[in-house]
């Protein structure tokens, strides 16, 4: 479900229209001179900044337990990918400003929060292909034109091989089961689920077994992600609290429905223990990850935007405390994961796409 936010993102660029680079665009305040800087001068903790895919919409790369690969999903009409589809690639070795990477998902249904497994030699993600061979209805705006986004049942969690052979199938139940990411310590995998009837997070051993539900809030829980020790999550939820707000969240996810535009960062213990929001910023706050030092979390948020954009990335201590901006992009910036090794920083960003509305790939040497 991660990618759904990437989908908010791709709504509020279809709604800039400005093709007069003495003025500013509608939504993010970027001029077309300034969507082609691959670097800020302000982001002073990015060293060596790398494009590595040019075109389409190219999201949530992670990296493998080696460093030396990203899995990531890729929207591209001219490859005639209407949505989200799982691919891998050696970022090192391979040049997807010249060629294709190798696809792992089957190419049927909408995917989405793929991860490699211990060993590199499997890839787990989310899909819907046992259902939908092509993609599932996306949902028209709710009440007042509201943004909202589906909560497919149809999807499950798989494990492939790098050739895209289906292995496993983790943890199946009836509704949805989806946002899977893999423990730095090989030995856990976290999800989301509404199998208890709200989208809460579970745990799960590296085979499926031994599941354990970690929140039970209302609201959405999703888009967790390990510590680097494994001993902690960081993720993004919702809280409705007001009777209106209650009633609204509940009526949306009766129509397998949620409005994703009020979420905040919470971390816990490993078991769901000593659970604590980290942020209080307001509007949109996702796609957490933590810094390699375990102290810090990196994540997207709006907060500071009037009109839904930009997106930048932020950091801030796991306590709360000493926000500070990352990037400075203009429109959109997401989806931050280190490199294991701790050196390396790959995210999605809307810089340097030739004034369209491509989502492309970036990496750069981390500067603490």
């Amino acid at each position: 479900m991660r990618y759904l936010f990437f989908s908010l993102s791709v709504f509020f660029l279809a709604s800039c229209n400005s093709n007069d680079a003495e003025k500013t665009d509608a939504y993010s305040g970027a001029t077309k001179e300034e969507k082609e800087v691959i670097v800020y001068p302000q982001e002073k903790h990015l060293a060596n900044v790398q494009m590595l895919t040019n075109g389409g919409d190219n999201a949530e790369a992670y990296f493998s337990f080696d460093d030396s690969s990203l899995v990531l999903q890729i929207r591209r009409e001219d490859w005639g990918l209407n949505c989200d589809q799982i691919f891998a690639f050696n970022w090192r070795n391979e040049n997807l400003l010249e060629s294709k990477p190798k696809m792992i998902s089957t190419g049927k249904g909408r995917t989405t929060c793929s991860f490699f497994m211990p060993g590199d030699t499997s890839i787990l993600y989310g899909s819907t292909h046992s259902v939908h061979d092509t993609c599932p209805a996306v949902p028209e705006r709710g009440a007042g034109g509201a943004y909202v986004w589906p909560i497919y049942p149809e999807y499950d969690i798989y494990v492939a091989s790098l050739d895209g052979e289906i292995l496993d199938t983790l943890a199946p139940s009836p509704g949805y089961d989806a946002e899977a990411t893999v423990s730095p310590k090989g030995d856990k995998i976290v999800f989301t689920s509404d199998r208890s009837g709200d989208l809460e997070l579970y745990t799960m051993d590296i085979d499926g077994s031994n599941i354990q539900q970690i929140t039970d809030e209302l609201g959405y829980d999703g888009g967790a992600f390990f510590s680097p020790d494994g001993s902690k999550l960081v993720w993004r939820a919702s809280r409705p609290k007001t009777e209106e707000e209650i009633k609204k969240y509940k009526s949306l996810l009766a129509d397998g429905l949620v409005e994703p535009t009020q979420m905040e960062l919470f971390i816990s213990d490993l078991d769901g223990s000593n659970q604590r929001q980290i942020t209080n910023l307001g509007n949109a706050n996702w796609a957490p990850y933590f810094h390699p030092s375990g102290e810090k979390i990196l994540f997207s948020s709006n907060h500071a935007s009037e009109r839904g954009f930009p997106f930048n990335l932020f950091m801030i201590d796991t306590t709360g405390e000493n926000l500070e901006q990352i990037t400075f992009d203009g429109e959109f910036d997401s989806f931050p994961m280190f490199s294991h090794d701790g050196k390396k920083l790959v995210w999605s960003s809307n810089r340097k796409n030739g004034d369209t509305r491509n989502t492309n790939l970036f990496i750069a040497d981390w500067i603490d």
